[in-house]
């Protein structure tokens, strides 16, 4: 295996050789013989940096990211994080789903960025890009000394998961929503169990994740579901759609924002080569459908967002309002709002 591509910043944009995401000769990489992680191969590095700052042009309602981990076990055909393990030479297929970089430094370092003058305590998104909750945190519990250095600094921040594992750390959650703003999402694209199986077997089954909802509402923290991805053909049919909202208002959601699946260069191979296997009748169905790039057309985009707000009013819930790059607080809202058209990870 080889790493060339270590001057990279987590937004794949090159920067000056002292500024690499981690050294090349201090990979540790482990396997474990046990069957959650068999098959798996983690790539332990000690980051030089652990807070990333989104680039300018993007349209996320958020400035800074947090990345514990690169590549993610929950294999999601769709994942668009795909691409990112081509930027240190790791298959972006099936070695993005069992090639897990670990910065096993995380927590220290961020404890350190943090107490530094020149940070001026912005709002911290988490799960962006890869499932900061994956199967891997079981093993490696970053999590615990992120949110407490967060915690600790009174620094605001959010996350994005598909994770049961989120729970272990409802105590460290609830204490720093006493004393900053915190916003939780978890991401519900569809209850389908057969489209689970197929489309995210790593991850927990919907009606578990809705149950991460529950349990944070009933703690006294407000937690949004990212309807995400809606698969067109798949996940989008108008009962689908129902009982997916159902289901996320049930669970006592604060808000149902929809998105659209998106399929970027990395991801779209994947995912198309996946259609081809299991639904090949839909393959000129999706062709057509981006052509014109990684979007699904406006028109579509449109449709499927006001069938979900009509459910979603039907059944009590109100869509996630647009928001700026400012503070979340629990429990009015959970995570960063997209502007339309704009799509986040999803785990």
């Amino acid at each position: 295996m080889r790493w060339d591509n270590l001057s990279l910043t987590e937004s794949g944009h090159g920067r000056a050789a002292d500024a690499a995401l981690f050294d090349a000769d201090a990979v540790t990489t482990r396997t474990f013989d046990t069957p959650e992680f068999r098959g798996i191969t983690f790539h332990e590095v000690r980051a030089r940096s652990i807070l990333n700052r989104v680039p300018g042009a993007s349209r996320m309602p958020f400035e800074w990211t947090v990345n514990p981990y690169r590549g993610c076990t929950h294999a999601c055909v769709y994942c668009f994080a795909r691409k990112t393990h081509g930027y240190l030479d790791l298959d972006t297929g099936l070695g993005f789903d069992t090639q897990i970089v670990v910065k096993v430094n995380a927590p220290e370092l961020l404890r350190r960025q943090l107490a530094s003058p020149r940070w001026q305590g912005d709002h911290i998104a988490m799960g962006t890009n890869v499932d900061c909750y994956q199967r891997a945190e079981g093993r490696y519990r970053l999590m615990p000394g992120i949110l407490t250095a967060l915690r600790d600094r009174a620094n605001p921040f959010s996350i994005l998961t598909k994770g049961t594992l989120i729970l272990r750390d409802l105590d460290l959650l609830t204490q720093a929503a006493r004393v900053t703003d915190v916003g939780i999402s978890v991401s519900v694209g569809f209850t389908d169990p057969e489209l689970w199986r197929t489309v995210e077997p790593g991850t927990p089954a919907p009606e578990r994740r809705l149950e991460v909802v529950r349990t944070l509402s009933e703690h006294g923290i407000g937690c949004g579901v990212l309807m995400a991805p809606v698969i067109p053909f798949l996940g989008d049919h108008p009962a689908q759609l129902r009982e997916t909202v159902r289901a996320i208002a049930a669970s006592g959601a604060t808000s149902v924002t929809p998105l659209v699946l998106h399929l970027r260069p990395g991801a779209r191979e994947w995912f198309m080569a996946w259609l081809a296997r299991r639904h090949p009748h839909l393959v000129g169905r999706y062709e057509r459908l981006y052509a014109e790039g990684a979007y699904a057309p406006k028109w579509y985009q449109r449709r499927i967002t006001r069938q979900v707000h009509e459910l979603a009013e039907e059944y009590g819930i109100g869509p996630t309002r647009a928001q700026t790059r400012r503070r979340i607080r629990p429990p009015e809202t959970a995570a960063p709002a997209a502007p339309e058209g704009t799509q986040l990870s999803f785990l």
